[in-house]
């Protein structure tokens, strides 16, 4: 969750001196080639595993993403006023339009965060509606948009319980980059996510819930990646979506090389060069990840659990502790066996992987895990934002440049 400073961010493609209020809502509609922005197997990251067509959560049939983007203001922070650099993001397991229930479960590696709905997941193994993430003071607008959706359109009154009256909505904090004590995230705002909710590919960087956030002390954000393999002669995919947030720089590392100690410098700064505040002991600086997980195979909650665990073996790959502070929090669900999840039916049926045959889905959680974050981390984008504070982007040359030195360079 991490809470260390008021201070807020811009982003660096305008001067810092600009005066700009907007609002932008980003949906994940097919973008051309050409405008897509560089991704980390573009710069020549080596991963392991085959990805899906799109690299993307969204391989996996069915699943939708929406982001709403809010950027406002500039300068001197005002709490209530701004400026703001926030979000939502949402994740619809079987798109906007089918929210009916699939099985689902979740596993915390260390606490100091939330995710809402996940005591009824736990016991229930099932999950309906979206995956919300926002920022930590914003978990109960968003939590009361999605209960909003849900009643216009009469879900309460369908057969068995309406469980998006138990909404799953997850935070990190992003008060270092935006005005989070002024709650700036509206209910619309989170309409507007969950509306926007496409499939293909999806914004990463700073982007809805990612808008404002930190990973290894450099620009973080939304990430995505997948991986497609084969289970008992079929062909499944997994995807893994993040909001990264977490993070010393020292131990951060990419396909095994050190960047963290390579890249020393651009630490987050004033521009007088003075400390941030709350950010003087090495252990102020690991704040929070939420991960959703989503596969088309046939499994179960229990299994779907095994799942999420393995999520931690991604992030240590990229340097995670998991510290004392940190929200590490995951969430994983499964698109197949249609309807099986429903309690409209009295019985219902559902294909089912042995668990001796779950290893390629273990496999593909850790490899889109450890691929989602860095290719946040390449996305991301340079902020400069309330009291001038600047948070860097990863270099992708100086990133390069480690790689090579290291004999990790593809290309």
């Amino acid at each position: 969750m991490r809470m260390p400073s008021q201070n807020t961010a811009f982003p660096g493609r305008w001067p810092a001196s600009a005066a700009v209020a907007f609002t932008a809502i980003v949906a994940c509609a097919a973008l051309p080639a050409t405008a897509q922005p560089p991704r980390a197997r573009d710069l020549g990251v080596p991963f392991e595993g085959t990805p899906g067509a799109l690299n993307a959560i969204t391989d996996v049939a069915g699943v939708e993403v929406g982001h709403a983007t809010i950027v406002r203001g500039a300068g001197a922070l005002v709490v209530g006023e701004g400026p703001v650099r926030t979000g939502v993001t949402a994740v619809w397991p079987r798109g906007r339009d089918r929210p009916d229930p699939v099985y689902a479960a979740w596993f915390t590696l260390n606490g100091d965060g939330e995710m809402t709905g996940t005591t009824w997941v736990r016991d229930s193994g099932i999950m309906e509606g979206p995956v919300m993430i926002t920022n930590t003071l914003s978990v109960g607008v968003v939590h009361h948009a999605v209960i909003r959706w849900g009643v216009a359109r009469g879900l309460e009154r369908g057969p068995g319980p309406w469980l998006a009256s138990l909404p799953v909505v997850a935070e990190t904090w992003d008060g270092t980059l935006n005005d989070i004590r002024g709650q700036h995230v509206t209910e619309d705002d989170a309409l507007r996510a969950m509306e926007a909710a496409r499939a293909g590919p999806v914004a990463e960087g700073n982007v809805g819930g990612g808008t404002g956030m930190i990973c290894h002390r450099f620009k973080g954000g939304i990430g995505t990646s997948s991986r497609v393999v084969e289970v008992a002669g079929e062909r499944y995919a997994v995807g893994v979506l993040v909001q990264c947030n977490y993070g010393s720089r020292e131990p951060f590392r990419v396909a095994g090389a050190p960047v963290g100690r390579e890249i020393a410098d651009l630490m987050p700064e004033r521009p007088n060069g003075g400390r941030l505040e709350g950010e003087e002991g090495e252990a102020d600086r690991d704040g929070s990840i939420i991960v959703v997980v989503a596969t088309d195979a046939p499994v179960l909650s229990h299994q779907l659990e095994r799942m999420a665990r393995r999520v931690s073996l991604g992030l240590a790959r990229n340097g995670s502790v998991s510290s004392n502070g940190s929200g590490d929090i995951f969430v994983a669900f499964s698109t197949a066996n249609r309807e099986a999840a429903s309690e409209a039916a009295a019985v219902g049926e559902a294909r089912v992987l042995a668990n001796g045959r779950l290893n390629p889905l273990f496999a593909a959680t850790v490899e889109a895990t450890e691929e989602a974050i860095i290719n946040a981390l390449v996305a991301a984008e340079t902020m400069t934002g309330a009291n001038d504070v600047t948070v860097h982007a990863l270099p992708h040359d100086r990133l390069r440049e480690v790689l090579r030195r290291y004999n990790r360079l593809e290309g």
